[in-house]
């Protein structure tokens, strides 16, 4: 039996179609193939935009890192003049209504002249951001000042894709949330300036030594400038290179300024490169610690609080302090006899003038370098009294100077304390270096002289009575050392000078001049030591005999009663 072929079951194959072409094809299917193309499209957008809003609504303003909230505290002389500060950084915040308009348009000129209209993003700088990163290229700057805010104020310094997303989506909402002028101050208290200052209270102090609502358009105008580069430009004033480099982008920042409408022509042209401070700061600014050291402890003794708090509490402390007598001091002992002898003996000088009646001390110098001694010899240095106190032998003292002429060892500051008592007719005032203390402008704290009479009328006389019957010619070591006459002018009268110490001769051990009258009180201590036989020790020491101490501590004490005013 023959079986059917398989051939014959097999469908008969087509004749060869030509193929069609690949043009004519695409040309036949473009409307789907858009169509399709579109829908791929349209759904990316949504897609995106979706996550866009959904990372919108899930994104939390952060809270302001600590360091960057975190304020020092600063001092100031009787006068208003800077005298240091306490702190991790040296930030104090300003409301926008201290910091004149003019600062602000120069630091928007500079940074952001978009600032006042755009959203908080530049998506030109984020685009050149994002590839820098893709790409490894350098950092790219270009931020907005919204975003500058972000970055140093609520982010890490981390440099990558998703947190230069996050300070985007941060910027969009802080700038929807916020008003413009919140995020300008939270800026401009936040950012660099260089020499140590965060924020433009600091910037304005460091640069300039003014308030930053006295600065001017062309110190604004440099300060806006410095925030491009501030660890270069920092050492504008001092090194020609950068003040000449500081200068051109000054100009630039002027000239947008006036482009802006932001200054007049005028002002353009009135314009003057300012003059920087000294950077460094010179050397009085570490002698100028022992100052801070007392008014520290004072201030957070009355405000009830630790001197870490105080330090990092954005305080302003106002000292009694006479910052320009003071320098004049330290200098007049630097140019005298103080420092070491045979022997490694070291001659030491403590200086105090108070005013009687009232307590303000005016003058204190606890030593030469507290960055090698940090020792107050004119608070804590207790110096041998020898005959200083003979005036008041026999005469009662009654509250703080009770049993006075029985210390074998006072302090400058406590004798300083007691002749301003006879100086004020027998009413003692507790000396004290802090008048008033500040918090974002508000008074926190005001200080009121603590006084009582410790001396009588016949007391008071009997004291002054001594020390010119005894002092006012005296054999002290060899040496003649006559009153020496000062006047306070107007109805003051005479003030009384006398030196007198412990030991005579070659046994000088320490000695003492006190000058006083209604106006001023000052004593000036000379006392020495030398190395203990234990590292790290000291024990008491002879004075050495050239120069003479006595004479040296009369003529510190006649210079700075001049330089205080008397005659």
């Amino acid at each position: 039996m023959r079986l059917p072929s398989i051939a014959g079951r097999l469908p008969r194959r087509a004749p060869d179609r030509p193929r069609v072409p690949f043009r004519t094809r695409l040309r036949r299917n473009r409307g789907r193939l858009l169509r399709r193309l579109l829908v791929t499209c349209l759904t990316l957008v949504v897609l995106v935009c979706g996550g866009a809003v959904v990372a919108y609504k899930l994104t939390v303003i952060p809270e302001p890192h600590p360091e960057t909230v975190v304020q020092s505290t600063v001092f100031v002389d009787a006068d208003g003049s800077y005298l240091g500060r306490r702190g991790p950084v040296d930030r104090q915040e300003v409301p926008l209504s201290q910091v004149p308009r003019h600062v602000q348009d120069a630091v928007i000129a500079a940074e952001n002249r978009s600032f006042r209209t755009d959203t908080g993003v530049s998506p030109r700088a984020l685009a050149r951001a994002v590839w820098a990163t893709v790409s490894g290229g350098a950092p790219q700057g270009g931020s907005t000042i919204t975003q500058q805010y972000v970055k140093n104020a609520l982010l890490t310094p981390e440099r990558s894709l998703t947190r230069k997303a996050r300070e985007a989506l941060i910027a969009v909402k802080l700038d929807r949330t916020r008003d413009k002028d919140e995020i300008l101050e939270g800026y401009l208290n936040t950012v660099y300036f260089g020499r140590g200052a965060a924020g433009v209270r600091a910037a304005a102090r460091n640069y300039f030594d003014v308030a930053p609502e006295d600065l001017t358009v062309s110190q604004g105008a440099a300060l806006a400038a410095i925030v491009n580069i501030p660890s270069y430009y920092e050492k504008a004033g001092s090194d020609p290179k950068v003040t000449a480099r500081l200068r051109d982008r000054w100009e630039w920042v002027l000239d947008a300024m006036e482009a802006a409408g932001d200054i007049t022509g005028e002002q353009r042209a009135a314009a003057r490169f300012p003059a920087f401070r000294f950077y460094p700061p010179g050397g009085t600014e570490g002698q100028r610690q022992y100052l801070i050291d007392v008014a520290a402890q004072e201030a957070a003794d009355r405000l009830g609080i630790t001197g870490d708090q105080l330090a990092r509490g954005g305080y302003t402390v106002h000292t009694t302090f006479d910052l320009a007598l003071q320098d004049a001091t330290a200098e007049s002992v630097k140019d005298r006899a103080e420092g070491s002898g045979d022997g490694g003996v070291r001659v030491h000088t403590a200086v105090v003038g108070i005013e009687p009646g009232d307590g303000a001390v005016r003058v204190l110098y606890g030593g030469a370098d507290y960055a090698r001694q940090p020792f107050n010899d004119a608070v804590s240095g207790a110096v041998e009294a020898g005959s200083v106190l003979d005036p008041f032998g026999g005469v009662r003292l009654g509250g703080p100077l009770r049993g006075l002429h029985r210390s074998a060892a006072p302090t400058p500051l406590r004798l300083a304390s007691a002749y301003a008592a006879v100086a004020a007719d027998g009413v003692y005032a507790k000396p004290h270096t802090v008048t008033r203390i500040t918090r974002e402008g508000r008074t926190v704290h005001t200080a009121r002289p603590e006084s009582r009479r410790v001396l009588d009328g016949k007391g008071t006389f009997a004291v002054t009575a001594r020390a010119r019957q005894d002092f006012g010619e005296q054999d002290f070591g060899g040496q003649a050392v006559p009153l020496l006459p000062a006047r306070a002018g107007g109805e003051e009268g005479n003030g009384t000078f006398l030196t007198a110490g412990a030991g005579g001769g070659i046994t000088r051990r320490t000695v003492w001049s006190v000058g006083y009258d209604s106006r001023l009180t000052l004593a000036v201590a000379l006392f020495a030591d030398r190395p203990g036989a234990k590292k790290n020790t000291t024990v008491p020491a002879q004075l050495p005999n050239d120069p003479s101490p006595t004479g040296y501590a009369k003529e510190l004490a006649g210079e700075i009663w001049r330089l205080a005013g008397g005659s």
